[in-house]
C-alpha cells in the first residue's frame, strides 16, 4: 500500500474512533436553547391565556409576548460531540450542568420546583397588576410546603394561615424564618394559625376566618455547615383574596420569569385601549407583590426565541441588559425595566412613536 494511501486511512480511522469517542464520552453540560413564545393576550391550545370573570374586560391588540428556554432534562447525559456543538451554535448555550441541576437535583425535584414557582409567578403578577389599577387585594402569610420528616409534619399544613409566631405578628413571609430563628435548635416555637380548613371554609362563604389555634413546634437543627439554626420544616409563602376570578391558562411552562408579562397581559385586559397600540412587544422577569421586576436566567435565548417570532421591543429586566446586550438580535430593542410602572411608561412611548426616549439596555 503507498505511504500516501496508508496516512490517509490511518486518518480516516483515528476520525472515525475520535467521533466515535465524542458520542459516548459523556461530559457534565447541559444545553439551553430559545422555547416557545406565547402571546398573554391571545390564545394558547384554543382557549385565552388570560381570563377574567365578575369584572369588565376590553379588548386587546398587539403582543405582550412571555418567553421560554428548554433546557437539556435534569437525567439526560449530553456526550463530546453535542457540547462541542452546542458551544459552536449560536443560538444554542452549554453550561455546567450543576449551574441547571445544582446539588444532584433530579428531574421530578426540578420540575415541582420549578411548578411551584410557575404557579407563584402567576400569584404576584395578579396582585402587582390589581395594585397598580388601585384594586384592593386581600393577603396573608400561609404555610407553602411542609418537610418530610421535620418536626411540623403533622403539626403544620400547607395552607394554614401563619398569623404570629411567638405572640408576634406576621406580616410578610420573611418574618417567619428570621422568629423561628430567634430560637437555639430544641427549643420551643410556638405558631398562631387559622387551619387551612377553616381559611378554605371562610373564603367560600365570603367571611373571614374567626377560628385560630396555637400549635407549639421543637424547633432542630438545619442541616447548614458551620453554625446550625433553628428550623421547623416549612416554607412559608403569600396567599391571596382576589374580588374577581382570573385564571391563567397554560400549561407546560415552569419557573417564575412570565411574571412581568401575565402582570401586563392582566392590567391591559381591565383597562380600556391597547397597551401595545398593536405593536410586537416581548419580554421576561419575574415580579412581586409590590410590582418589583426581578433578573432571570436564560435571557440569551429568550431574545433570541423572541426576535425569531418577530418581536421588535424586549422588555428586559434591569440586571439583565449587560448580559442580553452583548448580541441583541437585528431589529430588536432592549428595553429596561425595574418595575411594572417602567414597562407601563415604555409602552406608553411605544404607543405614542416616542420610541427614541425609551430606556435601553447597554453592554455596561
Amino acid at each position: 500500500m503507498p505511504r500516501r494511501t496508508a496516512t490517509m486511512l490511518a486518518s480516516t480511522l483515528m476520525l472515525i474512533a475520535l467521533l466515535c469517542a465524542g458520542v459516548f464520552i459523556p461530559v457534565p453540560y447541559a444545553e439551553m436553547t430559545p422555547g416557545p413564545t406565547v402571546n398573554t393576550l391571545g390564545e394558547h391550545d384554543g382557549e385565552p391565556v388570560l381570563q377574567v370573570t365578575g369584572r369588565k374586560t376590553y379588548p386587546a391588540d398587539g403582543h405582550l409576548n412571555m418567553t421560554t428556554v428548554r433546557v437539556t432534562r435534569a437525567d439526560y447525559k449530553m456526550n463530546l460531540v453535542e457540547a462541542v456543538y452546542g458551544w459552536l451554535a449560536h443560538d444554542n448555550k452549554v453550561v455546567p450542568h450543576d449551574t441547571l441541576y445544582p446539588n444532584g437535583k433530579t428531574e421530578e425535584e426540578s420540575s415541582q420546583e420549578t411548578a411551584e414557582e410557575f404557579s407563584q409567578s402567576q400569584e404576584s403578577a395578579k396582585v402587582a397588576a390589581l395594585k397598580e389599577l388601585d384594586i384592593p387585594v386581600q393577603s396573608w402569610v400561609v404555610v407553602s410546603t411542609v418537610v418530610k420528616g421535620s418536626p411540623a409534619q403533622g403539626r403544620l399544613h400547607a395552607g394554614d394561615v401563619i398569623k404570629a409566631v411567638d405572640g408576634t405578628a406576621v406580616k410578610q413571609p420573611a418574618d417567619v424564618a428570621k422568629l423561628v430563628t430567634r430560637h437555639r435548635p430544641g427549643q420551643d416555637v410556638v405558631f398562631t394559625i387559622v387551619p387551612a380548613k377553616e381559611q378554605a371554609a371562610a373564603e367560600k362563604e365570603n367571611r373571614a376566618a374567626t377560628r385560630t389555634e396555637k400549635v407549639t413546634i421543637t424547633t432542630e437543627a438545619s442541616d447548614d455547615a458551620g453554625e446550625k439554626r433553628a428550623i421547623v420544616g416549612i416554607s412559608a409563602g403569600t396567599d391571596h383574596t382576589f374580588p374577581f376570578s382570573i385564571d391563567i391558562k397554560l400549561a407546560d411552562v415552569g419557573g417564575p420569569s412570565a411574571g412581568l408579562m401575565f402582570a401586563l397581559g392582566i392590567y391591559d385586559k381591565l383597562t380600556p385601549g391597547s397597551l401595545t397600540g398593536g405593536a410586537f412587544v416581548a419580554g421576561t422577569g419575574t415580579i412581586d407583590d409590590e410590582g418589583k421586576v426581578g433578573p432571570i436566567g436564560g435571557i440569551e435565548m429568550k431574545i433570541v426565541g423572541a426576535s425569531g417570532k418577530g418581536a421588535r421591543y424586549f422588555l428586559t429586566p434591569a440586571d439583565n441588559c449587560a448580559a442580553a446586550s452583548r448580541d441583541t438580535p437585528k431589529g430588536l430593542t432592549l428595553v429596561k425595566v425595574g418595575s411594572i410602572g417602567d414597562a407601563l411608561d415604555a409602552l406608553a412611548d411605544i404607543r405614542a412613536g416616542k420610541t427614541a426616549g425609551l430606556p435601553r439596555c447597554t453592554a455596561r
